[in-house]
């Protein structure tokens, strides 16, 4: 049986289009920091990325600067900066600011103060969207950018974090995007590469790769991809629900990414379903895959009032644009199955 791959927030398919454009691009022999003839080919293909990301993300007239990660990108921002926020955010902002936000059932977060605050613009786990207030520090746009046509320009804050893998691009390349004038102390220091924001040597065949990528991504928004997946995640739901009624969807009150399903069954664990999907030939997640082997509740769905068993037994289904309804109807087939069996053991 062909295996369905139904974990796209962890990560996604490397795009054709990406993949084409980093081949072309390892021929690139020059270092882009050299002014010789080969350094400034490379500093062209290099700035033609960051320009054609910009685009993408609707970020024209702002500084894009390349990281290894949106993991990276989120320290270059909230690093020694008193930043508020909730524990809905992904572990990766978590680590930099003090949790004294609260969500409510469905994740929704209200900062009182915006320009001291950071809030995502989609959760990663529940793929619920927030409405971000105007004059806020940081959104973490990992999750939303290639999903949702947004706009860096119209969302309203100063900094943006975007990743390259969650839309079809390299793993290893991320971006925080700034409005023009912020002042950050750089946390590479070295050779001043990146406007100075970040020393060490670019990661151009990641760059072209990551702008190949968002192009693409930005032609299935256009397309309306996005809103037949949606369709797929609904007839998931409503297949599921049809029998395991007790099932609790999280965030479904809400708006959400149109491809994420989070959902559980109270006492049937989430990595034994993950487990027990994984042989069924199924790849879903128990949550974000950066705490993949960690055996304990969401603290998202706990940030929104779930109890620690309710939050050990979710599991996320998110799909992607190669998805069909055939994926999805099989996969509710094998769930349910798996189902029947765990309510015919705790009956």
């Amino acid at each position: 049986m062909m295996r369905v791959y139904l974990d796209h927030n962890a990560t996604t398919p490397l795009r054709a289009e990406a993949r084409d454009a980093m081949v072309g691009a390892m021929g690139i022999l020059g270092n882009p920091s050299s002014v010789h003839q080969e350094g400034r080919a490379a500093k062209a293909a290099l700035e033609k990325a960051r320009q054609e990301i910009a685009s993408a993300f609707g970020a024209d007239g702002a500084e894009v600067v390349f990281t290894s990660s949106a993991t990276e990108a989120a320290a270059m921002a909230l690093a020694g900066r008193e930043i508020s926020g909730a524990a809905v955010e992904h572990d990766a902002v978590r680590a930099w600011i003090n949790e004294d936000l609260t969500a409510d059932a469905d994740g929704i977060v209200g900062p009182q103060e915006p320009a001291k605050s950071a809030l995502q613009l989609a959760n990663s786990e529940t793929g619920v969207v927030q409405s971000l207030p105007s004059g806020l520090a940081v959104t973490d746009a990992t999750q939303a950018f290639g999903k949702l046509p947004v706009a860096f320009n119209w969302l309203g804050a100063d900094m943006a974090i975007v990743s390259a893998h969650k839309l079809g691009g390299p793993k290893g390349i991320g971006a925080l995007v700034m409005k023009r004038g912020i002042d950050l102390v750089a946390r590479l220091k070295g050779g001043g590469q990146e406007m100075g924001r970040r020393a060490g040597t670019e990661n151009i065949i990641g760059a072209v790769g990551f702008a190949a990528a968002a192009k693409a991504a930005q032609l299935d928004i256009e397309s309306g991809a996005w809103q037949r997946v949606e369709k797929l995640r609904d007839l998931l739901e409503s297949t599921i629900e049809n029998d395991a009624k007790e099932t609790i969807f999280f965030g479904k009150g809400a708006t959400r990414l149109p491809n994420t399903s989070c959902f559980a069954i109270p006492g049937w664990k989430g990595e034994t379903q993950v487990m027990q999907m994984d042989l069924a030939g199924f790849a879903i997640s128990a949550g974000s895959a950066c705490s993949s082997g960690k055996v304990k509740a969401s603290a998202v769905l706990q940030a929104m009032g779930y109890d620690a068993t309710t939050a050990s037994s979710a599991i996320r289904v998110s799909l992607g644009c190669d998805n069909t309804e055939d994926d999805v109807l099989r996969f509710a087939e094998s769930w349910l199955a798996q189902w029947r069996k765990f309510r015919a053991r705790a009956a």
